[in-house]
């Protein structure tokens, strides 16, 4: 499939500096092994995707790097120093962010009140008591910066709507601009296409090449074309287990990958 990277896109090799990485990460829920000591890195500016069917450990990943699930074994670096593992609430302080597959709005506030909320990962409560206690200028610049992403992702028209009126592809961009507007260093897509139509996907795949000029990114999606035309490498995922790792087209041309995962040409 063709890809739409241009051609200063991340080349594998060309730096050893990264922005995240895993080493023989083992997470076990009593007698099921969710992940099995999982090794993965994400470079400056790259596009990384992980693929798999479903139970093969995908979510589970996420939850680890969200500070949702502690794991059995395995360290965590983020720009080369090893760190504790996070918790959900410290995401954004070491600059990291997470969409949902669920999109996860407060249907009650409106489009730009739920944006701030992601500034600092905050709950509706703790958001609406920090708005209370806060001065004009921290508000502020809260708002200039949520602003500035509702112009980004073309949603600054629907700034006073509440979520729950949304049509579904405007709720996914408000879900992601509440990510982004912590300005993380790296951003964790849980399967940003999903739901979404033809025209809606085209528009997500220019997103995502247009973000990972500011940051790093990391790609769950079952939508095989999105995955073949942002990302830069691949990681796939099986029972728990990465079964192959490379460029898109060397993932395509991997037997057990294509016999797996690649044979309907549509999802992972």
């Amino acid at each position: 499939m063709p890809s739409n990277k241009s051609d200063n896109s991340y080349v594998p090799g060309n730096s050893h500096e990264t922005s995240l990485r895993l080493t023989d990460v083992t997470v076990k829920f009593g007698g099921l092994t969710a992940l099995s000591q999982v090794n993965l890195e994400i470079h400056p500016g790259e596009v990384v995707g992980i693929i798999g069917p479903n139970g093969a450990g995908k979510t589970t990943l996420f939850n680890v790097l969200s500070g949702i699930v502690t794991p059995d074994t395995g360290s965590f670096y983020l720009g080369g120093i090893q760190r504790p593992w996070p918790k959900s609430h410290q995401m954004t302080k070491i600059g990291l962010a997470r969409t949902l597959q669920a999109v996860g709005l407060f249907h009650e506030l409106t489009v730009l009140e739920n944006i701030m909320v992601g500034a600092n990962n905050q709950h509706k409560s703790s958001f609406i008591k920090s708005l209370i206690g806060a001065s004009g200028r921290s508000e502020k610049v809260l708002r200039e910066r949520a602003e500035e992403v509702m112009k980004l992702l073309n949603i600054a028209g629907y700034a006073d709507h509440v979520t729950s009126s949304l049509p579904y592809p405007i709720s996914k961009r408000v879900s992601i601009a509440r990510s982004l507007v912590s300005r993380p260093s790296t951003l964790l897509l849980d399967e940003p296409a999903g739901g979404l139509g033809s025209e809606d996907i085209l528009w997500m795949n220019q997103l995502i090449l247009e973000l990972r000029k500011e940051m790093s990114i990391l790609l769950v999606e079952h939508h095989m074309d999105v995955i073949m035309n942002v990302c830069d490498r691949i990681y796939v995922l099986n029972f728990g287990e990465i079964i192959a790792e490379g460029t898109p087209a060397q993932v395509q041309k991997n037997e057990a990958v294509i016999a797996a995962y690649l044979g309907n040409g549509t999802e992972a």
